[in-house]
């Protein structure tokens, strides 16, 4: 289907792009992206996917808006403080790109709903905040031969990486983290603190590699984890090769 002409004028820096053009923007309405965690990085990571284009956003969080996160979840604004996050953020997003549409799951994922939650979607792009969502995560999208990109961010500090190991090929969370570690040996958000703009670089990062991923521009940070470190503006690309002692390759 052809862009239409208010779609022409709202993606014009896109389709100006050489490696995305026209092609690549219609592939970008076609995807359908879940974003799990709408909050330090789902905020940012959701916004440009709506300004994207991206045609099916999925939006999982069952938390509410709270004075304490709009220091980094950008997704609010102060009057939203109270409402669930679900739907004050597919609110905003629709009201940023009204062509978009935004699917509100104001529900905690769990090993009971993820495989359902996750079966619409094309990406997966997981911004939890828990190891046990995110080895949920890898697993689920594992099984179902899903792509996922995963971000994180903690005090000055963030990682991001893409899965692709349906491929046969790329490695899985679990090639990074074989086991989540001991209940209550990770400290939270909450106990560490995190510098807001650190997690906007992580989500606009993530964004970046959704997109890439749909639209099969630039090369995939599949194999690779970036790691970012905010005080001294240093970026590192790691290695991260396919694990023959995982138990999801085995």
């Amino acid at each position: 289907m052809a862009l239409s002409d208010e779609e022409l004028e709202r993606y014009a820096r896109h389709l100006v792009l050489r490696q995305l053009g026209g092609p690549g923007q219609a592939r970008i309405r076609a995807a359908k992206v879940l974003v799990l965690g709408a909050g330090g990085l789902g905020s940012p990571l959701a916004l440009y996917l709506a300004a994207a284009g991206v045609g099916v956003i999925g939006l999982v969080d069952d938390d509410a808006v709270s004075l304490s996160n709009l220091q980094r979840q950008i997704l609010y604004r102060t009057a939203d403080i109270g409402r669930r996050k679900a739907e004050a953020g597919s609110e905003a997003l629709t009201g940023l790109n009204p062509g978009v549409t935004v699917r509100p799951h104001a529900v905690r994922l769990t090993a009971e709903n993820a495989a359902a939650l996750l079966a619409p979607y094309d990406i997966i792009a997981d911004g939890s905040d828990n190891f046990a969502t995110r080895f949920l995560v890898n697993d689920v999208a594992f099984a179902a031969g899903k792509t996922l990109v995963s971000a994180a961010v903690t005090e000055f500090e963030g990682q991001l990486a893409v899965f692709k190991a349906h491929d046969g090929i790329s490695p899985c969370y679990r090639c990074l983290f074989s086991a989540p570690p001991p209940a209550g040996s990770a400290p939270s958000c909450s106990e560490t603190g995190v510098l807001g703009a650190a997690a906007g670089v992580m989500g606009s990062l993530q964004a970046l590699e959704v997109l890439k991923e749909i639209a099969g521009f630039g090369t995939s940070l599949a194999g690779r984890l970036l790691i970012y470190e905010a005080l001294t503006t240093r970026f590192r690309n790691v290695a991260l090769p396919r694990d023959p002692e995982c138990p999801l390759h085995r």
